[in-house]
């Protein structure tokens, strides 16, 4: 593979144009999907490797092999996902959560309800997928029953998820950013307070407005008693449902690995199909490959529960594979380090070298498909650069998360974006405008970066002082 300096960036902004210029035409234009374009984007990158770069394709394909190994344990979530929302609709549990909370929650107070509920969950358990995939798709329901557009909903959802997934101790990200910045764990946390709690309390505030606004729309009480009544012919409503979410979320909290807890969460489903609502072991095999099909008559509550299965995760798990084929073919011929060296050359200042740490891992979501991606590529690249500016470290994993973690639900065509579209029904380009908690944190950072705000040196090493300290005295003795 060539070297960054051996790759004119002309060639390497050739992909990059392609992707934009045919997901333009295919999402605005056409009307279709991205996975197409996704995936024909990165033959158009296999094709300027190949002709262009003269890279072997034997090494291309190592590179996307490489790269689709880090989301093998990801897309195996997805399945397991796929079942449990499937047998958590089946067996009641969903249901029962949208009929209390039907009961109990009020339009204008709903969106700042389901904002804190997301955090307190995605925080004790570190896993915004956990989080939306349980406790989500209930939110869902209510509050489409109360009359909120599911846009608005997915935002605060998305947003409360996405507080945890960047804040927990338990989380991959948040382990993983001050790894690659050379940062302590806490260290990082703590540090993320700066950007994370002004971001929070705004989200919180816009959610409030939002919520005031719908509640001045007249909740439609024949409807939602049309929809308790529904829920309760066609299933057996029961508190004791509940405990499936909450036994899944406490194995998550003990640090049970995702895959194994989720998937006794979806087993735990399937038996209290058949406990609770007298369905067949035909039935809960079909579900776990299909998913659910609501057939009550009433419009809203089909729609929100024919989802589910197997099934429905392998078209976003088409557009994963596409989206990271494309990035394993960019890092590997070396065009995806060309672009970020040149991003680098910019960076010639702290301050300046701040904000492109923030708005490197959002490019990276674009180009190569996941957050992980961004955080590992953008902090190998930034790392040494800290370190010849002395500043600490922890400044650096703070703008990862900033910029890859939190942006990457924002991108279609990234694993989280992929992810949180199938599993709500709702494209990204409609939720991504609420998703305030993702949109104002990268925007608080990069406004602390362009002023110096909370951007801390490196402490000076106690070694490094004794030993001046040493030194002078040797030299004054010699004088």
């Amino acid at each position: 593979m060539k070297s960054k300096n051996e790759i004119p960036l002309s060639i390497a902004l050739l992909p990059i144009g392609f992707l934009l210029i045919v997901i333009f035409y295919a999402v605005i234009i056409a009307k279709l999907p991205v996975h197409f374009p996704v995936f024909a984007s990165a033959m158009f990158a296999a094709l300027v490797s190949k002709v262009l770069l003269k890279c072997n394709w034997k090494d291309l394909e190592i590179g996307i092999s490489e790269t689709l190994k880090i989301v093998i344990i990801p897309i195996l979530i997805l399945l397991v996902i796929g079942m449990s929302i499937g047998t958590w609709i089946l067996s009641g549990v969903v249901p029962t959560m949208i009929y209390y909370g039907l009961k109990m929650i009020t339009p204008n107070i709903f969106l700042p309800v389901a904002l804190i509920s997301c955090s307190l969950i995605s925080i004790s358990t570190g896993s915004s997928w956990t989080t939306m995939s349980t406790i989500g798709i209930a939110l869902m329901g209510m509050g489409e029953g109360l009359g909120m557009p599911k846009e608005v909903i997915v935002g605060a959802v998305l947003s409360g998820a996405y507080f945890g997934d960047k804040m927990s101790p338990l989380s991959d990200t948040t382990n993983l950013a001050p790894l690659m910045a050379g940062a302590k764990l806490f260290d990082h946390i703590k540090h993320m307070l700066y950007t994370t709690v002004p971001a929070y309390l705004f989200t919180l505030i816009g959610f409030v407005i939002l919520g005031n606004k719908y509640s001045a729309i007249t909740v439609n009480d024949i409807g939602i008693n049309s929809m308790l009544n529904t829920l309760n012919e066609n299933f057996n409503i029961t508190p004791w449902l509940i405990l499936i979410p909450i036994l899944t979320i406490g194995l998550v909290i003990k640090k049970v690995p995702a895959l194994p807890g989720l998937f006794l969460g979806a087993l735990l489903g399937g038996g209290a199909s058949i406990l609770v609502q007298n369905r067949s072991l035909i039935d809960v095999m079909r579900v776990f490959q299909f998913g659910y099909n609501s057939n009550t008559g009433i419009k809203t509550i089909d729609n929100l529960l024919t989802r589910g299965g197997m099934s429905s995760m392998l078209m976003t798990i088409s557009l994963i594979i596409s989206a990271l084929t494309f990035a394993g073919i960019m890092e590997k011929s070396g065009m995806l380090e060309k672009l970020a060296f040149e991003i680098s050359k910019i960076a010639n200042t702290k301050n300046k070298l701040v904000v492109a740490s923030v708005i490197t891992p959002f490019l990276t979501n674009l180009c190569a498909g996941g957050q992980y991606m961004s955080i590992v590529i953008t902090g190998r690249m930034f790392r040494k650069n800290y370190e010849d500016f002395n500043l600490a470290p922890k400044n650096l994993s703070r703008a990862l998360e900033d910029g890859g973690t939190i942006t990457s639900p924002l991108v279609p065509w990234t694993v989280c974006g992929a992810f949180v579209a199938t599993t709500f029904g709702v494209p990204t380009y409609m939720y991504a405008p609420f998703c305030f908690f993702n949109l104002i944190c990268p925007i608080i950072s990069i406004f602390y970066g362009i002023f110096g705000i909370t951007i801390e040196d490196n402490g000076t090493n106690i070694s490094t002082i004794l030993e001046d300290k040493e030194m002078e005295e040797i030299v004054s003795d010699n004088n």
